[in-house]
């Protein structure tokens, strides 16, 4: 495996210095990130009020490679929907872990629940498991 793709939650804990933010920066240089993931962190900074770049300015720095969800992508999300639902798992979340498969890499992510399906790829939490 190479590289990183980051969940979400992974770069939000980033933006708001939340516990795993230091797991995250070892790995965030030139990380891959779903559009679809990008859009919740956006959403989420619209949410919280913080400027937008903020966000855009991390991105750049870091070289982080946002990937279109395109059709390929949206059916291996959409076949991880059995494995994902009884752990309420989110289309979003699905997202995260078919790049993860489609590029070979690791997945960094706060989600328990995006661990607890069997895959040929790592999910690493970025906080407690407990």
């Amino acid at each position: 495996m190479t590289g990183v793709v980051l969940d979400a939650s992974a770069l939000l804990a980033v933006m708001n210095s939340e516990p795993g933010a230091d797991i995250v920066r070892a790995s965030l240089v030139g990380a891959l990130m779903s559009a679809v993931n990008y859009s919740e962190v956006m959403k989420k900074t619209i949410e919280r009020n913080v400027a937008v770049e903020k966000l855009h300015s991390l991105v750049r720095s870091a070289s982080l490679d946002i990937i279109p969800f395109d059709v390929k992508l949206a059916e291996v999300c959409a076949e991880l929907y059995p494995q994902g639902k009884p752990h309420g798992m989110s289309m979003a979340d699905r997202g995260c872990l078919a790049l993860g498969m489609q590029r070979k890499c690791k997945v960094l992510t706060a989600e328990k629940r995006m661990g607890l399906v069997t895959l040929p790829i790592k999910v690493k939490l970025i906080r407690n498991a407990h």
